[in-house]
C-alpha cells in the first residue's frame, strides 16, 4: 500500500530534541525518494535543517505570533494555507502538537504520533528497585512515527562528518587550526545534567597546559560571564558564547576534534557536524534513550552510583541533597577520555 507523498512533521522543542530529530528526517527522505517533508519548529532551529533535500521548513514563531490556544489555530491555519498535506507526523506529543494533530485530523488527515516510553522510563528512574536497561533510542522513536505512516526507515547510527569552510570573520575569531580542538559545552537546562563549574574549570585548567585549543559554549549571559572569566585565565580558552549565531555556531563545530558535552543540546549539535563526544552524565542516563546520534558509549563518562538515574531530564532534586552522580566525576576521568583525540 502506498504511503503518503507529502508529510508535516512537526517538533517544537527542545533544541537538543529537536536536533535528534534531523539525522532521522535526512534517513527518511534518502530512503523514500517520493516523499517530501515539511518541518515545523521554532525559528532558531532552522539551520539545523539546511540543504536537506525534498524538506521545506516552517518556522513557528511560538512566543508572539503562535502563541497560546488561539496561537495553535491561527498556526493551523496557516499551514493549511501553505500546502497540502497527506499525514501528519507528531515527534513531540504535547499539549500543542496534540491539538494541532486534532486540527488535522478533524479534516481527515492521518496522523501518527511519537511513543516516548513514559512506563518504562519510571522503571528506569525509580529508586528502589529500578530495571536499569538499556530502553529504545530517540531517533528509533522519531523513526516508528514515519513507520506507522507506512515507510521503511532504517537507521545506521554513524557520525559522518560535516566539515565546513570557516569565514573570514569566523577566523577572525577562532584563528587558523594548527593543533587539536576541543569544544567545552559545559552548561545544561537542569541542575542534575551540569557538571560543577569548579571541577570543569580544573579540566580547562589540565587541558590548558596541554597544545589545545579549547573553545567554550553556552546560550545565556551568566554562561557568557563565566566563560569570558576562563578566557581570561587560561590561554588555550576562546568563549563563543553570545558572539555567533546558530549557523556560525554549527560552521565551527564542524571543525572541532572532539566535544566535550553534557547530556545536553551541545551533544547533539556535536552529531549534526559528525563530531565525536565525549559526554558527562549525572543524574540522566543514556540507558533513556538519548545519546547523540552515531555517539560512542565508550566515551560516556559517568558514575555507577545506585540511585543514578533519578530523572529523565536532570530536572528533579537530588534526594541526597549532594549531586554525588555528578561530584563523584574525578576532572581527570574526562581528561583521560578527551586524551585520545589529542594530537
Amino acid at each position: 500500500m502506498p504511503g503518503p507523498k507529502h508529510i508535516l512533521a512537526v517538533r517544537f522543542s527542545a533544541m537538543g530534541d529537536v536536533a535528534m530529530t534531523v539525522p532521522v528526517i535526512k534517513a527518511v527522505l534518502s530512503q523514500n525518494p517520493e516523499l517530501k517533508i515539511t518541518y515545523v519548529s521554532r525559528p532558531e532551529f532552522a539551520d539545523f535543517f539546511n540543504n536537506i533535500p525534498r524538506l521545506t521548513y516552517f518556522s513557528a514563531d511560538l512566543n508572539i505570533y503562535y502563541k497560546g490556544f488561539a496561537g495553535i489555530i491561527k498556526l493551523f491555519k496557516a499551514l493549511k494555507k501553505n500546502d497540502h498535506y497527506d499525514a501528519f507526523a507528531d515527534l513531540h506529543n504535547n499539549l500543542r502538537t496534540n491539538l494541532l494533530r486534532r486540527l488535522f485530523s478533524l479534516s481527515g488527515l492521518a496522523y501518527a504520533c511519537i511513543d516516548k516510553g513514559r512506563n518504562e522510563k519510571k522503571l528506569l528512574t525509580r529508586f528502589p528497585d529500578k530495571v536499569l536497561k538499556q530502553l529504545k533510542p530517540t531517533t528509533e522513536r522519531y523513526a516508528d512515527v514515519f513507520r506507522k505512516l507506512g515507510f521503511s526507515v532504517t537507521l545506521d547510527n554513524q557520525l559522518i562528518k560535516n566539515r565546513q569552510e570557516l569565514t573570514d570573520e569566523l577566523l577572525a575569531i577562532t584563528g587558523k587550526k594548527s593543533n587539536t580542538w576541543i569544544g567545552i559545552a559545559p552548561f545544561a537546562k537542569h541542575r542534575g545534567k551540569i557538571y560543577p563549574l569548579e571541577r570543569t574549570e580544573e579540566v580547562i585548567k589540565l587541558l590548558d597546559a596541554k597544545n589545545v585549543k579549547l573553545f567554550l559554549f553556552g546560550g545565556s549571559l551568566l554562561e557568557e560571564e563565566i566563560c569570558q572569566q576562563w578566557q581570561q585565565k587560561y590561554k588555550s580558552v576562546t568563549s563563543l558564547v553570545r558572539r555567533l549565531n546558530m549557523e556560525q555556531e554549527l560552521k565551527v563545530i564542524s571543525r572541532l576534534d572532539v566535544m566535550m558535552s553534557m547530556d545536553s543540546a551541545g551533544m547533539h549539535l556535536a552529531s549534526l557536524q559528525g563530531i565525536p563526544v565525549v559526554s558527562v552524565w549525572g543524574a540522566t542516563h543514556h540507558f533513556a534513550g538519548f545519546l547523540g546520534y552515531g555517539q560512542s558509549e565508550n566515551n560516556i563518562v559517568a558514575d555507577n552510583i545506585e540511585c543514578r538515574p533519578c530523572s529523565i531530564y536532570g530536572n528533579k532534586p537530588c534526594f541526597r541533597k549532594d549531586y554525588a552522580c555528578l561530584y563523584n566525576i574525578e576532572p581527570e576521568a574526562i581528561v583521560n577520555s578527551l586524551n585520545k583525540f589529542i594530537v
